[in-house]
C-alpha cells in the first residue's frame, strides 16, 4: 500500500478526468479493492515496472445466469480501474499490462468478451484503447458521475474472443 502511496503522489497533471486516489486516500482505495475482491467482483493488481510499483488495474468480472460459482472462471470481464505514477506513463508499461491481463482473460479463463471503458473527454485514453485493438461499442450520455460533480459520457469499448488473435498480435508488435 504504502508503495502505490509513493506512486500516485508522483505529478497528478494527467489524473484530471479520473477519480485516482491522492496518497492519503489510498488505504481506502486498496481495502475497497480487496473486499470487492473477496466478494468475487474483482481482481486487482497493483503494477509493476523495473522492479517499482507504478500503479494499479484490475478486472472487473461478470458472470452470465447459470454461471454464479464465485470460485469459477467469468463469462465476461472488464479492464478499469487503471492508472500510472507519471513517471511510467508513455511508456511501455500498460501495453504489457494490457497484453498480461488479455492474454489471462482470453488464454485462461476463455471469456468471450473484455471490456474498457473512459470519460468521453478523455482523449488520450480513448486513443489508448483504441491503440491496442479494441473496438468502440458505443457512448453512453450521462451514464456516470464524472469527477468534476456533473454527468460523465462513458465510452464503451471491447475485444471479443475471435478478435483477441489480432490485437495480441498487434500488442506483441507493440511491446517487442
Amino acid at each position: 500500500m504504502d508503495a502505490l502511496a509513493v506512486a500516485v503522489a508522483e505529478s497528478r497533471d494527467a489524473y484530471g478526468g479520473t477519480g485516482v486516489p491522492d496518497a492519503d486516500g489510498m488505504a481506502d482505495y486498496v481495502e475497497t479493492a480487496l473486499a470487492r475482491r473477496d466478494a468475487g467482483l474483482v481482481e486487482p493488481f497493483a503494477t509493476v515496472w523495473d522492479g517499482r510499483v507504478v500503479g494499479s488495474t484490475r478486472f472487473l468480472l461478470e458472470r452470465w445466469k447459470g454461471n454464479e460459482d464465485l470460485a469459477g472462471a467469468p463469462d465476461v470481464c472488464e479492464i478499469g480501474y487503471t492508472w500510472l505514477a507519471a513517471s511510467a506513463q508513455r511508456t511501455v508499461v500498460n501495453t504489457e499490462a494490457k497484453l498480461l491481463m488479455l492474454t489471462h482473460a482470453f488464454e485462461t479463463w476463455g471469456v468471450h468478451r473484455v471490456a474498457l471503458r473512459t470519460d468521453a473527454r478523455n482523449t488520450r485514453s480513448r486513443a489508448a484503447i483504441e491503440r491496442i485493438g479494441a473496438k468502440q461499442d458505443g457512448v453512453l450520455r450521462a451514464f456516470e458521475p464524472g469527477v468534476d460533480g456533473g454527468a460523465r459520457d462513458t465510452v464503451w469499448f471491447s475485444i471479443l474472443r475471435d478478435e483477441w488473435p489480432l490485437a495480441k498480435a498487434r500488442l506483441q508488435g507493440m511491446v517487442g
